[in-house]
C-alpha cells in the first residue's frame, strides 16, 4: 500500500532533512494508511533535539505541548502537528510516564520504546517504510503484539493493556497470545490509572465493532475498574425470558445496539443492578423489579469515577432508569412520557429496548418486538405530526395566564402544567382561547 504524505508533511520532513536532521512519520498515521484508511492526525519523529525544531520552524507557530519529553508542535496552515526528538524512556516509576528520557540521533532507539508492533513503524518518501518489529507482517495478520517482552511495556504503562483491548475491539485484530497473557497477568496495575484515562480508551473500545468479543474474553480486566461487574459475571437470570447470565446477556446488548457511546455505555450498565434486586417466587422463577432504579444509582457513581460528564451521566443513568418500561402504542400514553422524558431519550429509549430484546431468549421475541415496532411507529407519528406534548408546544405561555389574573411563579406554573395535561388527555384543544377560557374559570371557581 502506498503511503502518501499530506504536502504539509512532507515540508516539514524536508525542513529537517536540509537542516541536516532525519524525520518521519510514524505510529498511527502509518499504520491507518498501510490500512488503506487516511490518517486524522500526522504525527512526525526526527533526530532534530527540540530547541533545533524550534529553531527550524521558527517562521510558523510553534507550541511546547511536552517539551520535557521532546515533543514540539508546529502549526502549518491551521493544523497541528506534533513533532518528537527521538528517545529512549528511563523507568516508569508512575505506570504512565518516565522518569526522564534521553534524546537519541537514532530512529531505532525510539521505534523501540513504542507500544505495538502495528504503531512502531516509521516513513518517508526518500527511506520509504522502516519497520524493525514486523509491524507491517502483523498489520496484514490482524494481530496485536507488544513491541519486546510485553510485561516490560505494560509495567512502563498499564494504559497500554487498555489500548490493546481497545485495538482489538476496533480494529477487529487478535491479541498474540504473550500479549495476552500479560495483560490478564498484569491486569491489576489499571487499578492505577486516572479515571479520565481510563474514560476515554473504554469509550473508544465500546463503539468498535468487535467490542462484544473483548468483553466476553477480557472481563476480568474490565472488571478492574468497574468491579461492580463482577457480580453480574456468570449470575443465571433464571427467568424464561433469557438464555444467558446477566453478564452475557449485557455484552450481546452492546452488541445488538448502534456504536454511540451513550448507547453503549447504557447497555453496559443497563442490568448491573439485577444481582441486587432478585427475588424468587413461589415457582422458582426469578424477578429484577427494582433492578433498573437500583442499577441507576450504582452507575451513576460508576461513570463519576470514570470522570464522565455530568450530562453524560444523567442522560445515562435516565435511559438505565426507565430502560424497562412497559411502552404501549397509546397516543396518550406516549404523550405523557413524551412530556416527561423528552423526544431524545424516548427515540433512545426505542434503540435500546430493541437491542435488550435481541439479547434476550426466543420466547415471546417476536410478540415484543411487534409491540415496540407499533410503540415506536406511534411515537414517530406523534412527533411528525406536531402534536402537543411539551409546554413550548402550548397554545398559551406565563404571560397569557398573568394577563388574565392567575397571578405568578408557582401558580403559573401548576396552571400550564394543568392545561398540558388536559390538551395530552384530550379533554381540551391545542387552542388559546379555549384554554384561557379554563384556566379562568379555575380562577373564578377558587375565589
Amino acid at each position: 500500500m502506498e503511503i502518501r504524505l499530506p504536502s504539509d508533511v512532507k515540508l516539514m520532513i524536508d525542513r529537517l532533512r536540509h537542516n541536516g536532521y532525519s524525520g518521519y512519520v510514524v505510529g498511527g498515521c502509518v499504520r491507518d494508511s498501510l490500512r488503506g484508511i487516511t490518517p486524522h492526525d500526522w504525527d512526525l519523529t526526527t533526530s532534530a533535539p527540540p530547541e533545533e525544531i524550534e529553531r527550524i520552524f521558527a517562521d510558523y507557530q510553534t507550541v511546547s505541548v511536552g517539551k520535557k519529553y521532546g515533543t514540539v508542535a508546529v502549526i502549518v496552515e491551521g493544523e497541528l502537528y506534533e513533532i518528537t526528538t527521538y528517545r529512549i524512556d528511563g523507568e516508569y516509576s508512575d505506570s504512565r510516564h518516565p522518569d526522564e528520557v534521553r534524546f537519541s540521533d537514532r530512529l531505532s532507539d525510539d521505534l523501540a520504546r513504542r507500544d505495538f508492533t502495528v504503531n512502531a513503524m516509521a516513513y518517508n518518501d526518500e527511506d520509504g517504510l522502516v519497520d524493525l518489529y514486523g509491524g507491517q507482517q502483523d498489520l496484514a495478520n490482524g494481530v496485536i503484539r507488544c513491541v519486546g517482552d510485553p510485561t516490560q511495556r505494560f509495567s512502563e504503562d498499564a494504559l497500554r493493556i487498555l489500548r490493546a483491548l481497545r485495538f482489538a475491539a476496533t480494529l477487529g485484530f487478535t491479541i498474540e497470545p504473550d500479549t495476552s497473557d500479560a495483560i490478564l497477568r498484569q491486569r491489576k496495575l489499571l487499578s492505577d490509572i486516572a479515571g479520565e484515562r481510563i474514560r476515554e480508551e473504554l469509550l473508544k473500545l465500546l463503539c468498535g465493532d468487535h467490542a462484544a468479543f473483548v468483553l466476553r474474553r477480557y472481563r476480568s480486566v474490565i472488571a478492574v475498574f468497574i468491579p461492580e461487574l463482577k457480580g453480574t459475571f456468570d449470575f443465571e437470570q433464571n427467568s424464561k425470558h433469557h438464555n444467558r447470565d446477566v453478564y452475557r446477556h449485557t455484552v450481546a446488548a452492546v452488541h445488538h445496539i448502534e456504536p454511540l457511546p451513550l448507547l453503549r455505555v447504557t447497555m453496559l450498565f443497563h442490568d448491573i443492578g439485577k444481582p441486587l434486586a432478585q427475588t424468587t417466587d413461589k415457582y422458582g422463577m426469578s424477578h429484577y423489579k427494582n433492578h433498573p432504579k437500583i442499577g441507576a444509582a450504582m452507575t451513576r457513581e460508576i461513570l463519576r469515577r470514570l470522570c464522565m460528564s455530568s450530562a453524560f451521566i444523567d442522560e445515562v443513568c435516565t435511559l438505565i432508569r426507565w430502560h424497562d418500561e412497559r411502552f404501549v402504542p397509546d397516543a396518550v400514553m406516549l404523550k405523557g412520557y413524551l412530556k416527561r422524558l423528552g423526544v431524545e431519550t424516548m427515540q433512545a429509549l426505542m434503540l435500546i429496548q430493541h437491542a435488550d430484546i435481541l439479547a434476550q431468549s426466543k420466547y415471546m421475541r417476536e410478540e415484543k418486538l411487534r409491540t415496540l415496532s407499533a410503540v415506536s411507529d406511534e411515537l414517530n407519528r406523534i412527533i411528525a405530526a406536531g402534536e402537543c406534548y411539551s409546554l413550548r408546544q402550548l397554545a398559551v405561555n406565563g404571560s397569557d395566564l398573568i394577563h388574565i389574573g392567575v397571578g405568578s411563579g408557582v401558580r403559573i406554573g401548576k396552571t400550564l402544567d394543568l392545561l398540558l395535561d388536559k390538551v395530552i388527555a384530550g379533554e381540551l384543544p391545542n387552542d388559546k382561547e379555549a384554554l384561557l377560557a379554563y384556566a379562568k374559570s379555575t380562577i373564578d371557581k377558587e375565589g
